[in-house]
């Protein structure tokens, strides 16, 4: 595997309300375009960060301005967008779901309580386009139980083999809750294309709450198989493990046991080509500190170090991971100056893979295509 071309998908613009571009994605269309989303703002967390949405006929090598479709507005308060994934449905139909954080319940505050190990309060948003995004019907909110707590959003909405969609959720503690953390994965299934939702299901805990599974990357194989890639935290020894793989061929009610891969820490939302093969992107900031990527043969095999390829190299020197309580490592991911990894799988065989890198004060959003052959 080797890069064949890169270059900037959405870049930040210093000392402007869109200096900080984070959180990229990509979605395939029906008519081959591609479809780029990414969170912008004047900081890494801000109150005025919002979801734009850009839009490439040539594979991802060029990129059409950007537009804002999206309101901050929900039920009446103000919010901000903090990431949004889109799925398509069918030919035309098109399903996004964000993320959005109430910036009135504690204003001026940061995003994670670095004392509490809670962060602001946070809704799962989701709207439809009939027109391949060209338009965007308003927000509603996916009802969630008050056991997930402030919903964390992490991969697109799954399509699965048999018709249904499920949507990943992780859990967070209210800013102000002082209590033991019990972080888990649930999903939450759809039979009729988003409109209703069913109770959410715990998929992924660690009932002692040592280990956290945070950033679950999720994607549904061609066969049918739901496959995780999980930044995997130890909450007693403070410290990031290996990347873990778990497999599902039962639309999320079992899974296999978790695997781990050999790098860490945080991995990329996978891409699967027709043939089988699987990559991976994932971010090590406290060992290389850089962005790489692997790919395996198929859903279950080994990713080979021989494969390896290096989308991003930063020169300055990392605290390591173990010298941060979890507090202060979540408070810390507002200035991180490079990370969240998104693969994708093109129609001619290559994958793209969209990162963000930069500086405190200008972050852009970087893309890399992926030769297999």
């Amino acid at each position: 595997m080797h890069i064949t071309a890169r270059g900037i998908l959405s870049p930040g613009q210093v000392g402007t309300h869109r200096a900080c571009v984070t959180f990229p994605s990509t979605t395939v269309l029906s008519d081959g375009s591609l479809l780029a989303s990414c969170r912008v703002g004047s900081t890494k967390d801000s109150d005025d960060e919002t979801l734009e949405l850009r839009r490439s006929h040539d594979g991802g090598r060029t990129w059409s301005e950007p537009r804002t479709p999206f309101s901050s507005t929900l039920n009446g308060r103000h919010c901000s967008i903090k990431a949004g994934y889109i799925t398509p449905l069918d030919d035309r139909r098109l399903i996004l779901v964000a993320l959005m954080v109430d910036r009135q319940a504690y204003p001026g505050q940061p995003l994670f309580n670095e004392n509490t190990e809670g962060c602001l309060p946070m809704y799962v948003v989701l709207s439809n386009s009939d027109d391949l995004g060209e338009t965007w019907s308003p927000w509603r909110v996916l009802p969630l139980p008050d056991s997930i707590g402030p919903p964390s959003l992490t991969s697109p909405i799954l399509k699965l083999a048999g018709g249904r969609l499920a949507v990943s959720i992780e859990s967070n503690k209210p800013y102000l809750d002082t209590s033991k953390w019990y972080q888990h994965v649930a999903y939450a299934y759809s039979d009729d294309d988003g409109r209703t939702w069913g109770d959410a299901v715990t998929v992924c805990q660690d009932p002692t709450a040592r280990i956290f599974n945070w950033d679950q990357r999720a994607a549904v194989a061609p066969g049918g198989e739901i496959v995780t890639f999980t930044w995997t935290y130890d909450r007693e020894a403070q410290k990031y493990l290996n990347v873990h793989r778990r497999l599902s061929r039962d639309e999320g009610q079992t899974w296999s046991p978790p695997e781990d891969l050999g790098f860490a820490d945080q991995p990329s939302r996978p891409a699967i080509l027709s043939d089988g093969r699987v990559v991976v992107a994932w971010v090590d900031r406290f060992g290389s500190r850089s962005i790489k990527a692997r790919v395996a043969e198929s859903l279950d095999a080994p990713f080979p170090v021989e494969t390896e390829v290096t989308l991003y190299q930063l020169e300055a020197p990392a605290k390591a991971a173990g010298e941060q309580s979890t507090g202060e490592l979540l408070a810390e991911m507002g200035i991180w100056s490079f990370g969240l990894p998104f693969a994708t799988a093109l129609p001619d065989g290559d994958v793209l893979v969209t990162y963000y890198a930069g500086t405190k004060e200008e972050l852009s959003s970087h893309w890399a295509r992926l030769s297999l052959d």
